[in-house]
């Protein structure tokens, strides 16, 4: 049985290498859609990747307390949180560590150039805590000190060539923040995504002489959870009692806290959703491929029934035809699924690096073996399903009437 069906393999292989174009235009259409499903998902799960990542360093204990509506810190001029205000939460049972941050935009003159980003003023008696909140480190230089009023700390992206301004800043460059001199001492690691690395941070001191106008108006806060108390539901508990604090109304807070889990959760919908409707799109070009296979192995039983006929009358039996057509539809789909991988690697990858030359890093992709083995075998299910139906038409065909077949 064996033998045979080493002879049938070869015969499949055979009829596949005469027919160059017709199954070379059938493997097209098949690693098209493998490429698309196998990019798109490589990028989902690389950023599922990146925010576990950030969830296991960063902590998934920390909150944010964060202006509702607008969902940019600075943007809001009517959202605040005095110093009061953060007393208030650090009492609440639960809570461990927490600082605010000042958070506003600002102009930052380098030379005869001129860039706007956001400047944050930060408390240096807790910088370990922000940076263990934000995943970030020193790259360059040094952190900022108390006492700092005329130093600033800058993302990474003023790192680099042409990202921000035309040369690098380095350590010991003197900038003008909303007309004042700064000098720089130090940049912090890469965060992965541009509004982040160009930040600008100065201390709660310096910030206060920057902006005397915000003076106690707090932007944003970030906090952690106790051990073993469930951030989400600190959440809750905060947002209730910091309404009441604040006398505001249920459901008009000007507020809302969330935590590193809820972040993470909303993140994981969105991509979900996105790459849902983009593989979806990627699963209709499979759909054309496998009409597509369909038509080229009803046209090759057509051709070949005189063939069949004589198969069957040298003792082929009907599994034997069945697993001929069925193999070689098989095989269409395989070689798709292997080249679509191939170039859907190539295609996640370049992808990867205009990304991280565009400043998002955090956008690469990840080639776990299970996607790589999962892309091949649906490719190949696709191909072999495809070919089903022609190959049990050409399983039932009476030895008689195909040999009279013209």
């Amino acid at each position: 049985m064996a033998i045979i069906k080493l002879d049938e393999i070869k015969y499949s292989l055979k009829n596949l290498r005469n027919r160059k174009l017709r199954s070379g235009l059938s493997i097209l259409s098949i690693l098209i859609g493998i490429t698309a499903i196998f990019a798109l998902v490589s990028f989902g799960l690389g950023i599922q990747y990146y925010m576990d990542t950030i969830a296991a360093e960063a902590g998934a204990d920390k909150l944010y307390i964060q202006p509702k509506g607008v969902g940019v810190p600075g943007l809001d001029e009517n959202f605040y949180l005095t110093q009061n205000d953060i007393d208030f939460v650090a009492r609440i049972n639960g809570v461990k560590d927490i600082t605010g941050m000042y958070f506003k935009s600002a102009e930052l003159r380098f030379k005869d150039e001129v860039t706007y980003y956001f400047v944050i003023g930060m408390d240096t008696d807790e910088l370990e805590f922000f940076m263990e909140g934000f995943n970030i480190d020193i790259e360059k230089g040094r952190d900022l000190k108390k006492g700092d009023l005329n130093k600033v700390v800058l993302g990474y992206n003023y790192l680099l060539e042409k990202r921000i301004f035309d040369k690098p800043l380095k350590v010991g460059d003197k900038v003008e923040l909303n007309g004042k001199d700064f000098e720089v001492v130090g940049f912090y690691s890469e965060v992965g995504n541009p509004g982040d690395d160009a930040q600008m941070y100065l201390t709660l001191e310096a910030f206060e002489e920057l902006h005397p106008e915000y003076v106690g108006q707090f932007g944003y806060v970030m906090l952690s959870a106790e051990k073993g108390v469930d951030p989400t539901e600190l959440a809750d508990k905060i947002t209730e009692k910091l309404r009441k604090h604040r006398g505001e109304e249920e459901g008009k807070e000007t507020f809302f806290v969330q935590s590193f889990e809820d972040i993470i959760e909303t993140f994981g919908i969105i991509i979900n959703v996105l790459n849902g409707v983009l593989v979806l799109i990627a699963l209709i070009s499979l759909i054309v491929a496998s009409v597509n296979i369909m038509n080229t192995m009803y046209t090759a039983v057509l051709e070949r029934t005189k063939e069949i006929g004589i198969m069957k009358a040298v003792g082929a039996r009907n599994e034997n035809i069945l697993f001929i057509f069925m193999f070689e539809s098989g095989v269409l789909g395989l070689v798709g699924g292997i080249i679509g991988v191939l170039l859907g690697y190539v295609v996640a990858s370049i992808g990867g690096m205009v990304a991280a030359q565009a400043g998002y890093s955090l956008l690469q992709p990840a080639f776990p073996w299970y996607l790589i083995i999962g892309c091949i075998l649906f490719a190949f299910v696709v191909g072999a399903g495809s070919g089903l139906l022609p190959a049990v038409r050409a399983s039932k065909q009476k030895p008689v009437d195909a040999l009279r077949y013209e």
